[in-house]
């Protein structure tokens, strides 16, 4: 189009004289290509509006998917609270990810794509993740991870969690 543009001026500045321009047979050739691009650029853009409010709706349908991914990186990086040694990039993370997407089960059906996302990551975290820790410490890995879950699908109760980590508190009246 800037192309067009500089043409359509370079035309216009040629021909000094309104009646030049007039019979300039170049010049109306590059008007006519610039109306044919002009239509052709605004019918791409509707279509490429349409193809982004299709990826956006099925971006929507993947957000549990990003949701645990988002739930097991910070879990992991809780990690390092446990011994500095448990420390885990972004990058390797992402990979990981990368990983799962490609060899976790196919299906058409987008709940069950998300059920098969999930369940494959979430295991090829934990199997790799348990590699690096401590035999002391995957106990408390899986129990910690376990919680996050739960907690993300809305599973596990605040109160009943913090009941489990500290037993009753204050005062028994008997």
């Amino acid at each position: 189009m800037i192309d067009i543009e500089d043409k359509i001026l370079n035309g216009l500045t040629k021909n000094e004289k309104i009646a030049d321009i007039l019979e300039d047979d170049e010049l109306i050739n590059i008007l006519d290509e610039s109306k044919t691009t002009s239509d052709e650029i605004k019918r791409n853009l509707k279509e490429s509006e349409v193809a982004e409010r299709e990826i956006d709706r099925t971006r929507e349908l993947f957000r549990p998917v990003a949701y645990r991914a988002s739930v097991l990186f910070f879990t992991i990086i809780d990690l390092a609270a446990i011994d500095p040694m448990y420390q885990y990039s972004l990058q390797w993370f992402a990979g990981l990810f990368g990983t799962s997407v490609d060899n976790s089960a196919k299906s058409n059906d987008t709940q069950t794509r998300i059920k098969n996302l999930n369940g494959h990551f979430t295991l090829s975290l934990y199997e790799n993740v348990c590699r690096s820790l401590f035999e002391k410490h995957k106990l408390l890995f899986s129990l910690i991870l376990c919680a996050k879950i739960l907690f993300g699908d809305k599973k596990l109760d605040p109160e009943e969690w913090r009941y489990f980590l500290t037993g009753p508190s204050g005062s028994i009246d008997v």
